[in-house]
């Protein structure tokens, strides 16, 4: 199996969650999204590492069904394969919005997954950096934001920053003047 014999740790969980998505699409159904620590680790460019994938997918029992196919067991809130090393949780059902961006990655075989929006990991991180004081995250957001302030949609960003349930656009636009300066 390709997987299998992928190096990179970040690209073998990336294959993983394309190798789901097929199959889910497969059977009629959407695909899952990326979110968490995973896309984290893609968009630093493997600077942040997570062990597991974190998925939002509502459809959990079609979901549960792809992931038994292929090797993962259910232990607690995780989907673990020891032959591939890899492990699976589902902490979400959505994205945070309807209009939400994602990211789709492309691979050989027509195989593809995507992946929650930098603006959306953005404020995700910006929520833990704010609310669970999480250095690493907050030191993410600033380098995200360092990376990609060509790419980033600010508006799309400042609305989600303005959002009772997020309430950090002070510290998005500090951050924001920090780098700038």
């Amino acid at each position: 199996m390709k997987i299998k014999r992928t190096e990179s740790p970040l690209k073998k969980q990336l294959l993983t969650v394309a190798l789901i998505s097929r199959l889910l699409e497969e059977k009629g159904k959407d695909i899952p999204i990326i979110i968490g620590g995973c896309a984290l680790s893609y968009y630093s460019r493997e600077v942040y590492f997570t062990a597991d994938i974190d998925l939002a997918y509502a459809d959990r029992k079609s979901l549960d069904n792809v992931l038994k196919t292929l090797g993962f067991k259910k232990e607690g809130r995780y989907w673990v394969n020891e032959d591939l090393m890899l492990v699976i949780e589902v902490p979400a059902s959505a994205l945070p919005c309807k209009d939400s961006p994602v990211e789709t990655i492309e691979f050989d075989e027509g195989l593809k997954c995507k992946i929650i929006g930098i603006e959306d990991l953005i404020i995700d991180r910006l929520n833990a950096c704010k609310y669970w004081k999480s250095e690493i995250d907050c030191e993410m957001v600033e380098l995200l934001l360092i990376r990609y302030k060509k790419e980033v949609d600010w508006e799309y960003l400042k609305r989600q920053a303005k959002k009772p349930d997020n309430n950090n656009l002070k510290e998005l636009l500090e951050i924001k003047r920090r780098i700038r300066g």
